[in-house]
């Protein structure tokens, strides 16, 4: 049976790096499928032909498709694996799109645990630092900070 979240158990882990994911390939396939969910077409994403003529030199994953993986790449933090009613995400603080993403390329995210702010009875709100990196790039991808409210 996993162990129960608490905010003291939490408190340990304030401005630690709490986990880093596994690599995960963004290829065209996705980025095609966010492009159609989203409606955002633009070349740079979905034109390989014309965007490997760009500065770039082919296609990029959107911004906030890398933004909405986030929650794939944190399930895997054992310290977000306790136990807890209900996690719910409750935005973001501050998104930079820091480093284009090229299709086909490996992506993983290394998360800091910033802040824990008591919301109420039973309820914490997180700060999570998310460096989204690039294999074999020293620049992250995108560098978010995604407030999950956590219902005990």
């Amino acid at each position: 049976m996993p162990e129960r979240l608490t905010p003291r158990k939490l408190k340990a882990f304030v401005d630690k790096e709490i986990g880093v994911s596994d690599w995960f390939v963004v290829g065209q396939e996705r980025i095609d499928a966010f492009a159609e969910c989203t409606e955002d077409r633009q070349w740079i994403h979905v034109d390989p032909e014309k965007a490997a003529k760009s500065r770039l030199g082919g296609t990029v994953a959107h911004g906030f498709l890398m933004l909405s993986l986030l929650p794939h790449f944190l399930k895997v933090i054992p310290l977000l694996q306790m136990k807890y009613k209900m996690a719910a995400n409750y935005g973001l603080d501050k998104v930079r799109f820091i480093t284009p993403v090229p299709s086909g390329a490996r992506v993983r995210n290394r998360a800091v645990l910033r802040e824990i702010r008591k919301r109420g009875f039973r309820k914490i709100l997180l700060k999570i630092e998310n460096y989204l990196e690039i294999e074999g790039n020293e620049e992250p991808a995108v560098l978010a900070e995604l407030l999950v409210l956590v219902y005990l």
